[in-house]
């Protein structure tokens, strides 16, 4: 498949119903930051749908003020043309912890966001801002499921991974160290055998 779902709106449940149109009938389901915030409203809308469930390095509740507050002035600078000073000093500082290879992953991450341009940005920022709470969503899940942060995250806490794993009935999570925000970058091997676990796990629920 070749489509870009997060980039094609700027509300959660107009992105799940793109996800919903493209994916097959059953399917597992791992979703990362805003990803996940996505796979959620998709578990809310089709639950009979998803097989397995991963939530990696995201937040069920709904934005709070503060950070509401802070989108504004960056989608106004985005939209007069600033993306790159907003990545590179807003946003960028956040997402990984110290590490060989953090100058690198942050540069692949500008690079991402450039590509995508200040639309998308602006797109998402919307999207993420009037997001809803999904603790009901996930109080109601009854599939494998994994919650998984870095440890140094600081964009989405261990405490909101461990609401979530408190959530889902019978959860596994993991706390990834040496990583961010973005274990699948920053801690690849780690965060791949987490999840061939997980999708071990599903395969073994779903065939028995």
């Amino acid at each position: 498949m070749h489509f870009s779902p997060l980039a094609a709106h700027d509300d959660v449940a107009r992105l799940a119903e793109e996800v919903l149109t493209h994916a097959p009938s059953h399917f597992a389901l791992c979703g990362l930051s805003m990803g996940g915030i996505v796979a959620m409203e998709v578990v809310r809308q089709a639950p009979e749908r998803v097989r397995a469930l991963a939530l990696l390095d995201t937040n069920p509740l709904a934005e709070i003020d503060s950070v509401k507050q802070r989108r504004t002035p960056q989608i106004e600078k985005v939209q007069a043309g600033s993306l790159l000073d907003v990545m590179r000093d807003e946003m960028k500082p956040n997402y990984l912890a110290d590490g060989e290879s953090k100058a690198e992953i942050l540069d692949v991450c500008l690079q991402m966001a450039l590509e995508l341009g200040g639309d998308v940005f602006v797109r998402q920022s919307v999207a993420l801002r009037d997001r809803v709470d999904q603790s009901d969503t996930l109080r109601s899940v009854r599939v494998p499921t994994l919650v998984l942060c870095g440890k140094y995250d600081r964009l989405c806490s261990i405490e909101t991974h461990q609401l979530m794993y408190e959530l889902v009935p019978e959860a596994t999570l993991h706390i990834v160290e040496g990583a961010g925000h973005l274990p699948v970058l920053e801690q690849p091997e780690l965060t791949n055998k987490f999840l061939a676990q997980w999708l071990r796990e599903c395969d073994r629920v779903n065939s028995a």
